[in-house]
């Protein structure tokens, strides 16, 4: 938790001011019961109404000036909440960032949404808070017995008796409380990740017709989220009866002992008062405390999931230099190549090897599972390999600054992904300074120019979030093309064609091979027929290679490529 204040060091003016501007206008408030007292004792029991006025204004100058210090207090305190959460939510955002595709897989989305927003604003909550009163209110509390002492000794040993007990009381439920809102985050991550899966995939509970069973599923976990927060605030609700109990007893009791003070001659009315609004001062400030620790409660739980993700060190680094190049003429290599996703795990490559020439086109095909979209991730280090050595332009992957490497590759992900905005800024992701120009021929190569013509705007089309206003093949078509803006060296098509028909998928292949700057192209596919043309094809089975050759060769000597083939065409050739 104390690595996150660092990114308090631009607010030290507002983390002095504030609190210095508290403590002035507690400060004042202490002086008030003397006021008042004063007020009681030497005008109104002597009849002076000329002392009466004098000590009301000096009560409304002081409230006067008190007013400004809480205004000063509240927006420095503000200000610094705000500006440390903002620099925080930046801070973790650009760690996420770096942080590798194992990384991400094993923290999980659910959970680092709640901690850039639920989490954070419990923060900037404790943060404001404690600004304002972590000093105000003891500085109050003590500065009210100390008060008290001034007034009676023997009347104020009360205070003596009574604070300590009731920080007895604050602290043991805060002690209570802390683990207890960490588990209510956890729950809340979960709620979060149920919540995102049903939004995402509501079309396909919709068409399963399984609302019921998810609102069920929904509802169990809402109810076990809300159960916890229902005892965490049943243990935090005791804060206040607990304290209303012991201020009034101790009240009680003063009020008696005062009387009796009165009545012997030793204490004034005035002072009895004083005393009184001391000991009110004291539960109003303890109150405060309360939910001020509540709420410091919340705020440390959650900063320590926030630090927590932030203390996780990147999965893998990045050279800073750029490697030596070497003459050669294989674009990318595969040696010897092993990979597991979770230590001790079974591996989902097992002993790969490959090389593939500048300019080819290698299809890759196999079953579900049998580890292709795994190969293709590897060429551009989305995770790292288990064993032995990936190799682009002759040179390995880890040798090659993270800018370097990705600059050399067009990747189209299985899963096509728009954002928010037009056509024209999705497609410059490949390139921030491509020209309308660049843009229409890689829409073109794409199979895209009727998607695009087809929008009001043309390239400033809107696309909603996710492209839910283009159809699957029209999202795979235009993050084709996205790829293909960047005129990328190594050209990857991971299952991009697959809600393609026959026609347009083959007129892309068709157009992939015109491309005057001849990338080295891997189109990982579910379709023989997309890969009939490639100049290598290799076939994955469970992890391991099952055969790499031309269409012609694998379908004499690969049994998997044959069953698949014969599975998606008649004997005779023609479509299925």
């Amino acid at each position: 938790m104390k690595k996150l204040f660092k990114y308090m060091k631009d607010y030290r003016k507002e983390c002095i001011v504030s609190p210095l501007a508290k403590l002035l206008e507690a400060t004042l408030e202490l002086l008030v019961p003397l006021v008042v007292a004063s007020l009681i004792d030497k005008g109104i029991a002597a009849g002076s109404t000329g002392y009466i006025i004098r000590m009301c204004l000096l009560m409304a100058a002081l409230a006067a000036v008190g007013l400004s210090a809480t205004l000063m207090a509240q927006y420095f305190a503000a200000k610094a909440a705000t500006g440390f959460v903002g620099r925080l939510r930046h801070a973790l955002y650009a760690h996420l960032q770096t942080l590798s595709y194992a990384d991400l897989d094993r923290l999980g989305t659910s959970t680092l949404l709640t901690r850039m927003t639920s989490d954070m604003n419990q923060v900037q909550n404790g943060v404001n808070l404690a600004l304002r009163l972590l000093l105000r209110s003891p500085f109050i509390v003590f500065g009210a017995m100390v008060m008290a002492f001034t007034i009676d000794v023997s009347a104020a040993l009360v205070f003596v008796v009574v604070i300590p007990i009731l920080f007895a009381v604050v602290f043991a439920i805060m002690l209570c409380c802390i683990p207890l809102y960490r588990k209510v985050q956890q729950r809340l991550d979960h709620v979060m990740e149920l919540t995102r899966e049903n939004l995402t995939g509501v079309r396909v509970i919709r068409a399963f017709g399984v609302e019921e069973m998810e609102r069920k599923g929904f509802a169990d976990s809402n109810r076990a989220l809300s159960k916890m927060q229902q005892f965490v605030g049943k243990i935090s609700a005791l804060m206040n009866p607990l304290t209303f109990v012991i201020i009034n007893l101790a009240i009680v009791w003063l009020i008696h002992r005062g009387a009796i003070q009165v009545d012997a001659g030793r204490l004034t009315q005035g002072q009895v008062v004083a005393l009184y609004n001391y000991m009110s001062q004291i539960l109003v400030e303890l109150i405060k405390m309360a939910n001020l620790i509540l709420t410091m409660t919340k705020a440390i739980a959650c900063g320590k999931r926030i630090s927590a993700v932030l203390d996780i060190a990147p999965g893998m680094s990045f050279p800073e230099q750029a490697p030596q190049s070497v003459e050669t003429d294989n674009c990318v290599e595969f040696r010897q190549v092993t990979f597991s996703y979770h230590p001790g795990a079974d591996p989902a490559l097992a002993d790969f090897d490959l090389c593939v020439k500048r300019g080819q086109t290698v299809g890759i095909i196999g079953g579900t599972g049998s580890g292709k979209t795994t190969l293709v991730n590897l060429i551009g280090r989305f995770y790292d390999v288990t064993d032995g050595a990936v190799l682009v332009d002759g040179v390995n992957v880890r040798d090659y600054p993270k800018q370097a490497l990705r600059q050399k590759i067009g990747i189209v992900p299985q899963k096509a992904v728009l954002f928010h905005g037009t056509i024209r800024d999705n497609l410059r992701w490949g390139n921030p300074d491509a020209s309308d120009c660049e843009l229409l021929d890689a829409i073109a190569i794409a199979q895209a120019s009727e998607v695009v013509a087809g929008k009001a705007g043309g390239l400033d089309g809107v696309v909603e979030q996710g492209g839910q206003n283009f159809s699957g093949g029209q999202r795979q078509r235009l993050t084709i093309a996205r790829a293909l803006v960047r005129k990328p060296e190594i050209l990857i098509l991971d299952d991009s064609a697959s809600a393609l028909d026959l026609a347009t998928d083959a007129a892309l292949r068709n157009s992939l091979r015109t491309l005057s700057y001849h990338p080295t192209v891997f189109i990982v596919s579910q379709r023989t027929a997309s890969l009939l043309h490639a100049d290598k094809i290799v076939v994955l089975d469970d992890g391991k290679v099952a055969g790499i050759g031309t269409h012609a060769e694998l379908l004499q000597s690969c049994t998997v490529y044959r069953e698949i083939y014969d599975s998606q065409f008649h004997k005779g050739g023609q479509g299925a």
